[in-house]
């Protein structure tokens, strides 16, 4: 109500008189509710309330107390918004009022300031008029100045110009002159280049396209023939051709550098192929060096790196396409994929204006910056034709000469860092400047040929120009300095490249040793991965011995930290060397198996020495070769018997050498001095000391000599050799710590244990995990064990602990997974390590091989070391298993034989015809038996020898038993040592080696540690003759490896005499001369005609003589293709590479051996296919032999069935099925054979190996020292029906002068077998390889001896020993 009386007053309506009303909450003025009722009934109460304008102060006067009032507001806003919104109203009129009233005063002054304004501009107009008309005057002056001034300064313009054109040409006449001498020489040498354009386009196009895949060497040779046959046709082309300078300059190689190309010639041709041909690079990179370079030079183009096996291969591929990113694809194998084929033969499609191409089954837009690079691991890959030509192949193998300049970097960087800091910011300047040269003498004669008109209208050109003279000055000065610089550094780093060249040297022996080779089957006992139908083994010295560049450089660089420092730099770079090459030796060895430590160790000898100038080449191939390539027919005789035909033919390629152009003067001198050394048995004292002719020969020529002469010494001789050329250490066996292995490793880097039998390193790698309280979780590999792999992987990489995979080799599938999962995790638990144990297999992964660091466990070799192990497996309570005497002697017996078993297999051959893999199991169930039989035994009865002895011969151990022959060794050992006898006192196995008489298993073991460390073969049953043939053998392997692995483009015109391929070609024709004529079919089917074509022996004949003829054909065809295609008429293919290989190497090639025999050299192949032909062709023209030569023929089995069809034929009733092989030995030799004999054959040309043959009293006896194989007398081979009684007629010999050198055969038998006790059934063989597959017959030779005896010994028969 208070409001309303607010809004009375504003109204100026009628109020009450003033009056207190106390109702309130606070006492005031009553209102005036009567009014303030027709005030709310008053229709136009808004509008006039908006009318008001004005208020006088009496009614503000009024308004005041209400005013006044405290939260009156508040209050009428409680009681109704309208009122609230009125108050706020009537409280804006109060204050709009009193603002009111002093604006008035200030609003009328104003009004008066407007007025005087208003005068005042009324004359500022007047004054403005006033000066318009004087500046239009003054504009008019202005005007009439401006034009003069123009005038002048149009004459001052056109006068500077003509000043500043003659000072331009002034400048440049002075800045041109010194260039003019030289672009008038480029001037004429473009001119010639424009002329000599077509023949150099012909040799670059030719040398992007096909000489990527190829060697320096073999490239060289390519240009070399090209620039020939441009030549003949009379197409000019530059006289100093250089690929490089034809397609780079030295800014952009110098670049190239820097960004981790090699700085050899090699590499630089691999970039300037890989960047300018038109075809994508696929790059043979197995040390990754390409790689490294590509990625850095694509950096700032933000390369993409992926893999095939990659899952989002595809969309990588795809993104790369559109957006114009280079795409690396790594690891590619010797298949690509399909999808690829579309973008390698670049079948773009435009739609529009842009390319496109169709990646599977997609449509992908192909962005013009796209880049394709591909890279391989694989050494040796072979491509198909296909994807060659869709790709440029680049063959970026690591050179020798670009690795030792890497290596020279990384030792320069490590011991003169300040050297290497410098020569790197000096080539990265001096390829900046030679940039920077380039690119202002270019845009300076970009500016002369742009310009339109007079040079001197350009005034930028003289900028240009003083600027290039200035800034060409520098870096002419720069770049002077720069060379004077790089020579005193190259002359600083050249004092430390004795330690690049080892290096360089031994990551090269380290990554051959892993190379396939062809090695003959002719080695005993030699251990191989694989054999094929003819004979050879296909075989790498060993596929796991694989090593990455990487790892070599970690090797190397640990040297340099590790090795000794000093002062004095020759004894540093001595002391980094000493430390490098021992650490790589180690490194190795230690992951090689025993049969190639030797190996590597002497061929890291001989790579040392010849890169030392202490050997020569024609010397090393002497060595390795020996006289493999010469013909013993077409040499001159050998002058003693006491020397074989390999070491005479050696020493005749001995006698080639100028140290040696005497020596078979000296032999026929001094026979007996050197006789009397040869007889000498090893180990001797005395053989340390050559005879006295010889006596001052250096240790490596006395290594070549004796090698040549003696070849079962050549070990003894590589280990003195060793130990003079590198130190004794390097003959002591690497001692295995599975502890240094894991501290050597990382988590990316895996444990790689090649396994062997009879040992596993499962058990020390549980040890040593225990030992370090390492958590082991172990996968045996198998079928289904991938899931279980995976899951382990992944825990202990998150939580740490090792893994270890056995047989890993059985899981391959999944071992390309597990390295990509290892590479490509980021984050590893500290204690994560993988182990794997794997057996050697040619598909196993590559990349693990050269990520892992690589370790053997093979036991100890000897009867010693193998009866230690197995008693190490023996506990007290076994030994004590049973109370009974025979119990410990039986059980000591067994372990005995299970390790002459076991170590009679390094005979080769004369142990075992095959290397049964005897093992632990087998003792374990021979023991078995033992114990069981003993238990069941009655107290009362003896033991039951028979059934032992089958069970150890035939069953426990005969049960991996194949061959008969060996079956019947085995029996043998069961019957001499299991029987009665071996509880006797005075029992013994052989000389020292008795059944020890204790209790206690610490006493066995004493016991056996007295036992020698080197076995006498007579332990085994053997001669004192095994040994040599053991030694020739393992001697002839490792030469045999050495000689395989040589790089072949190393052999060539090395010496300085011929070349490689001029050599094998001067061989070809030789051969080709001495190849006798084919047989003319037509001729010989009359000739058999004639001698009763259904005649057995004929029939056999006719076979033997098709045969010789293929080989013969074989042989002339491949030998005139070889010749054409030296004299690059025809292509090389890859038989042909193989046959000059062989004929290089000396050994028969694999493709003449497919219709042939093997041989261990070419030179006695040769000769046995001469004597062979001459067999054959003697029998067809002359009759036939009185005496037939069973080595020269392909099937000698079907001729002694074809002797007993004749036989058989010859008596009434016989029938072939029962007539069965006899024999007689006579005294004669073939030159002694005056008739045949009137039934059966005469053969000669068989070899005694194992023993010695008594001619006079015709049977066995004990060998000769030094007298591996005997030659037996002629062989009298008949047939006899056992099931006739009487069998004397028609075996009469009438001629009376025959009598007297051939009785008749039964006669003779019957006085061998009277004087005889006892008969040796022998097994004859075609070859030293004794298999079935050479297995011919078996023929009875007489002896003092039982068989066993000889059993034991390994006697057999051979029809060739070459």
């Amino acid at each position: 109500m208070i409001v309303l009386d607010m809004a009375l007053i504003l109204m100026k309506r009628r109020i009450d008189p003033i009056r207190m009303d106390y109702n309130l909450d606070e006492p005031f003025y009553a209102s005036s509710k009567a009014e303030i009722l027709r005030l709310l009934n008053f229709s136009g109460l808004l509008s006039t309330l908006l009318t008001i304008r004005e208020l006088n102060d009496e009614i503000i006067e009024l308004l005041a107390p209400y005013s006044e009032i405290k939260d009156l507001s508040e209050k009428a806003r409680k009681a109704y918004q309208d009122l609230a919104t009125l108050k706020t109203w009537t409280d804006k009129i109060q204050s709009y009022h009193a603002i009111n009233k002093e604006v008035i005063p200030i609003k009328d002054k104003v009004q008066k300031a407007e007025n005087s304004l208003r005068k005042a501009s009324r004359k500022l107009a007047r004054a403005e008029r006033e000066l318009e008309r004087t500046e239009i005057g003054l504009t008019k002056c202005q005007n009439d100045f401006d034009v003069a001034m123009q005038t002048k300064q149009a004459y001052q313009a056109d006068y500077d110009a003509l000043l500043k054109r003659r000072n331009d040409a002034n400048t440049l006449i002075s800045g041109l002159t010194g260039e003019k001498i030289r672009w008038n020489e480029q001037n004429k040498a473009f001119e010639q280049s424009i002329e000599k354009l077509i023949g150099n386009s012909i040799l670059v196009t030719a040398f992007l396209s096909y000489c990527g895949p190829y060697n320096q060497d073999f490239r060289q040779r390519m240009l070399n023939e090209w620039q020939k046959q441009i030549q003949q046709r009379a197409i000019p082309f530059s006289d100093n051709f250089d690929i490089i300078e034809q397609l780079n300059d030295e800014a952009t190689i110098g670049e190239w550098n820097l960004q981790g190309l090699p700085n050899d010639d090699l590499s630089i041709q691999n970039g300037i192929i890989a960047t300018s041909n038109y075809r994508y690079p696929l790059l043979i990179d197995p040390q990754l060096q390409g790689r490294s370079w590509m990625k850095n030079m694509e950096r700032d183009n933000d390369i993409l790196i992926t893999t095939l096996n990659s899952k989002i291969f595809r969309q990588q591929l795809e993104d790369s396409i559109s957006l114009g990113r280079p795409l690396l694809i790594e690891d590619v194998d010797e298949e690509l994929d399909p999808m690829l084929d579309n973008i390698l033969e670049k079948n773009y499609f435009k739609i529009g204006l842009t390319y496109r191409v169709k990646v599977g089954d997609r449509e992908v837009d192909v962005n013009h910056t796209f880049r394709l690079y591909i890279t391989t691991k694989l050494a040796n890959p072979n491509y198909s034709p296909e994807v060659c030509a869709r790709l440029s192949v680049i063959d970026f193998t690591v050179t020798q000469r670009g690795l030792e300049d890497q290596l020279l970097s990384l030792v320069i960087a490590n011991e003169r860092v300040e050297l290497e800091r410098e020569r790197v910011t000096l080539a990265r300047e001096t390829t900046k400047n030679k940039r920077m040269l380039k690119e202002l003498e270019e845009n300076l004669l970009i500016k002369l040929t742009s310009i339109e008109g007079s040079v001197l209208d350009d005034p930028s050109l003289v900028e240009v120009l003083n600027a290039n003279k200035r800034i060409a000055t520098e870096v002419k000065e720069k770049v002077s300095i720069a060379e004077d610089t790089k020579l005193k550094i190259s002359a600083a780093r050249e004092e430390y490249r004795p330690v690049a060249v080892r290096g360089s040297i031994l990551y090269f022996l380290m990554s051959e040793i892993a190379v396939r080779i062809f090695i003959s089957t002719q080695i005993h006992g030699m251990s191989c991965h694989g054999v094929d139908h003819l004979g050879y083994w296909y075989k790498l010295v060993n596929h796991m011995y694989q090593i990455s560049l990487q790892q070599f450089l970690g090797l190397f660089h640990d040297s340099m930290i590790k090795s000794n420092k000093i002062a004095a730099t020759q004894k540093r770079i001595q002391n980094i060397n000493d430390y490098l090459t021992y650490r790589t030796w180690f490194y190795t060895t230690r992951g090689l198996y025993e049969d190639d430590r030797l190996m590597f160790t002497l061929l890291m000898a001989l790579r040392i020495d010849l890169r030392r100038g202490k050997i020569r080449y024609d010397e090393f191939q002497v060595l390795v070769k020996g006289g493999a390539s010469l013909d013993l027919n077409t040499c001159p005789p050998k002058p003693f018997r006491w020397l074989n035909d390999s070491s005479w033919l050696n020493l005749l390629e001995l006698s080639r050498l100028k140290e040696f152009h005497d020596v078979i003067d000296r032999l026929q001198k001094n026979e007996r001095i050197f006789k009397d050394w040869f007889d000498k048995q090893l180990p001797s004292s005395d053989l340390s000391t050559l005879p006295e002719t010889y006596e001052n020969l250096n240790t490596f020529h006395r290594f070549l000599f004796i090698r040549c002469i003696s070849p079962d010494r050549t070990i003894l001789e590589a280990r003195h050799y060793i130990q003079n050329s590198l130190g004794i250490k390097y003959l002591e066996i690497p001692v295995l710590s599975l502890e240094l292995l894991w501290e050597e490793s990382n988590s990316k880097t895996s444990l790689l244990g090649l396994l062997s039998s009879g040992a596993d390193p499962t058990s020390n790698i549980q040890t040593l995990a225990k030992k370090k309280n390492i958590d082991l979780f172990i996968v045996s590999m198998g079928q289904g064990q991938e899931v279980l792999a995976r899951r382990y992987l992944q825990q202990t990489v998150q939580s740490g602990g090792w893994l270890l995979l056995q047989n890993a080799h059985l899981g391959l599938d999944y071992l390309e997974e597990f390295h990509e999962n290892l590479i490509s995790m980021d984050t590893f638990d500290p204690s994560f390590r993988v182990w794997l144990t794997t057996e050697t297999h040619s598909e196993f992964a590559i990349q693990i091989l050269q990520s892992s660091i690589k370790f053997t466990n093979e036991p100890p070799q000897g009867v010693r070391a193998g009866l230690k192990r197995t008693y190490g497996l023996i506990t007290q309570d076994k030994l004590e298993y049973i109370e009974t005497i025979y119990w410990r002697p039986l059980l000591y017996a067994t372990s005995f034989l299970h390790s002459i078993l076991q170590e009679r297999r390094k005979f080769g051959p004369l142990g075992w015809n095959i290397p049964y893999e005897f093992n632990q199991t087998d003792w374990e169930a021979s023991v078995q038996y033992i114990q069981n039989h003993l238990d069941d035994m009655n107290p009362k009865l003896n033991i039951s020898w028979k059934a032992v002895q089958y069970m150890i011969s035939e069953i426990q151990y005969g049960g991996r038993i194949t061959d008969d022959r060996d079956r019947r060794l085995m029996i043998t050992y069961a019957q001499k040592w299991f029987n009665d006898l071996l509880f006797s006192s005075d029992f013994k196995f052989y000389d020292g080696y008795s059944i020890p008489k204790v209790k206690r298993i610490e006493e066995y073991i004493d016991c056996i540690d007295r036992f020698p460390f080197i076995d006498s073969p007579h332990i085994f049953g053997l001669d004192s003759n095994a040994d040599i043939t053991y030694s020739t053998n393992r001697a002839k392997s490792m030469l045999e490896k050495i000689l395989h692995i040589q790089p072949k483009e190393a052999n060539s015109n090395i010496s300085g005499g011929e070349t490689r391929d001029k050599t094998v070609h001067n061989l070809a024709n030789d051969m080709l001369i001495k190849l006798p004529k084919n047989f003319i079919q037509y001729e010989v089917r009359e000739k058999l005609r004639s001698m009763g074509i259904l005649n057995p022996m004929i029939i056999f004949l006719r076979q033997e003589i098709h045969r010789i003829d293929r080989v013969i054909r074989t042989v002339r065809n491949s030998l005139n293709d070889l010749q054409l295609a030296i004299d690059g008429i025809i292509i090389l293919n890859d038989t042909l590479r193989e046959i000059l290989d062989s004929v290089y190497d000396g050994r028969v090639p694999i493709d003449w051996t497919k219709y042939s025999w093997e041989s261990s050299t070419l030179g006695f192949w040769f000769s046995e296919l001469l004597d062979r032909y001459t067999q054959y062709n003697n029998w067809l023209n002359y009759g036939r032999p009185k005496c037939f030569w069973m080595t020269g023929f392909f099937n000698p089995n079907g001729f002694l069935t074809a002797m007993r069809q004749e036989v058989t034929r010859m008596h009434q009733g016989w029938s072939l099925d029962t007539v069965t092989i006899d024999n007689i030995v006579l005294r004669s030799y073939k030159d002694d054979i005056r008739e045949a004999p009137t039934e059966g054959v005469y053969v000669y040309g068989l070899y005694l190996e194992g023993a010695g043959w008594d001619r006079k009293n015709t049977r066995l006896h004990e060998s000769q020292n030094k007298v591996v194989y005997v030659q037996m007398p002629v062989i009298h081979i008949f047939a006899i029906n056992p099931s006739v009684a009487n069998q004397k007629a028609g075996l009469m010999i009438t001629n009376k002068k025959a009598r007297l050198n051939q009785i008749s055969f039964r006669e003779k038998r019957h006085d061998q077998s009277s004087i005889a006790p006892h008969i040796y059934m022998c097994p004859v063989y075609k070859k030293p390889i004794r298999t079935d597959l050479h297995f011919v017959a078996m023929l009875k030779l007489a002896s003092n001896n039982i068989s066993e005896h000889w059993i034991l010994r390994g006697v057999a028969l051979l029809c060739d020993i070459k």
